[in-house]
């Protein structure tokens, strides 16, 4: 499993999340309950996590909507 997008903006993670689920990319969402924890700071990361053999096609897909990765 490899990390495709780490961010601290809920908009940019739902975006993220619908453009995998059009594409049937499974995906894993880390620290949501951390993030849920700290309130509406916004200091603590969620991460979207894909399969390793899914990496790839997920960066294409988000780069293609100019989702920045930070890569």
């Amino acid at each position: 499993m490899k990390e495709l997008l780490r961010t601290t903006d809920p908009t940019i993670i739902a975006f993220a999340r619908a453009l995998l689920k059009a594409e049937n990319i499974a995906f894993y969402e880390f620290d949501v309950n951390s993030s849920i924890l700290e309130g509406s700071i916004g200091i603590l990361p969620q991460r979207l996590m894909v399969s390793n053999c899914d990496h790839s096609i997920a960066i294409a897909v988000m780069r293609d909507n100019d989702i920045d990765l930070g890569q």
